[in-house]
């Protein structure tokens, strides 16, 4: 295996806790570290490769209790913001008759504290393999602000830009205003992960090949739509090819998307960027066997896989 030169996979975004109905009454929750970006940061850690985390959180016992957690997965916070008035925000999620999960009511007590781009530091990128993102902090305009401010200092070390659109329609004011913000990250990014639905919400679009090819004029060098027990649809330099994925008995498909991106992720800062179509695909097809592996658990965080669990 190669050793990366670099110290970490950077990764910025909200420290999140999700409140998960014990039953399908929805009426009692247990506490559960979690959040996409929360999710790729640990799920990294996990396989063997290093990540730093950029977010901010406060003095109450959520947040010791994130920071604990992070902490427990070996995820590195030097270049986290303490700030002793925030407040982790959070989701409650519900049960439906058919143990299905669905994301019932978001809480966020300090939406204005945040991540200002004063805090982020040229050391965290200069010793970054890559910079991931999200969309999840993008509706508010100072984590807007960050964000951009983040990807121009990934350009300019020359760190390549892994986005993960995970678009959460509720947290937005409008469709249109969601659409938009995530398409102005779309030209900047060299590695676009996305679920078919977040392709056609994005491009407006019915059909893979329709949005694919709404996409193909942003130049985006490889772009990634999940597709669950189907496996990925890849383009690779506007090519496009089907990795497929052993199937597997899912439980919970929660993370399972996450699980996937840290693990490609993980490939790129321990072997570098790949250099030809066929080192792209076995790393994505790393990252199926991970996303499969998570959907047998049941839970995010929880679910995602470690090393040692592949090789069982």
């Amino acid at each position: 295996m190669i050793v990366s030169t670099k110290k970490h996979v950077l990764i910025y975004g909200d420290a999140f806790v999700d409140y998960i109905a014990e039953d399908q009454s929805n009426s009692t929750f247990s506490t559960f570290l979690g959040g996409a970006t929360v999710n790729v940061a640990a799920g990294i850690s996990r396989l063997g490769a290093s990540s730093a985390f950029i977010t901010v959180t406060g003095d109450d016992a959520t947040s010791e209790f994130v920071r604990d957690e992070l902490s427990k997965e070996g995820v590195d916070m030097t270049f986290a913001k303490l700030e002793n008035n925030k407040r982790v925000s959070g989701v409650y999620v519900h049960l439906t008759q058919d143990n299905d999960r669905v994301f019932h009511r978001y809480i966020d007590e300090t939406p204005d504290i945040q991540v200002e781009t004063t805090d982020l530091t040229t050391e965290a990128f200069q010793d970054a393999s890559v910079l991931h993102i999200c969309s999840g902090t993008m509706f508010h305009l100072t984590a807007l602000q960050t964000t951009r401010e983040a990807v121009r200092l990934a350009k300019k070390f020359g760190v390549p830009l892994s986005f993960d659109t995970n678009i959460r329609p509720l947290r937005w004011e409008s469709e249109a205003l969601c659409r938009k913000t995530i398409m102005s990250f779309v030209e900047k990014t060299n590695l676009l992960k996305l679920t078919e639905e977040e392709l056609f919400f994005l491009t407006e679009t019915d059909t893979l090949e329709d949005g694919i090819a709404k996409l193909v004029p942003y130049q985006i060098p490889v772009i990634l739509v999940t597709a669950g027990e189907f496996g990925t649809f890849a383009v690779i330099d506007g090519s496009m090819t089907h990795v497929s994925v052993e199937p597997v008995v899912a439980v919970d498909t929660t993370g399972a998307g996450d699980a996937f991106i840290a693990g490609i992720l993980r490939q790129i800062h321990l072997k570098g960027q790949p250099k030809t179509r066929d080192e792209w695909i076995d790393y994505i097809s790393f990252g199926n066997k991970l996303g499969a592996l998570c959907a047998t658990k049941s839970g995010a965080l929880s679910a995602m896989p470690r090393l040692e669990d592949l090789e069982e």
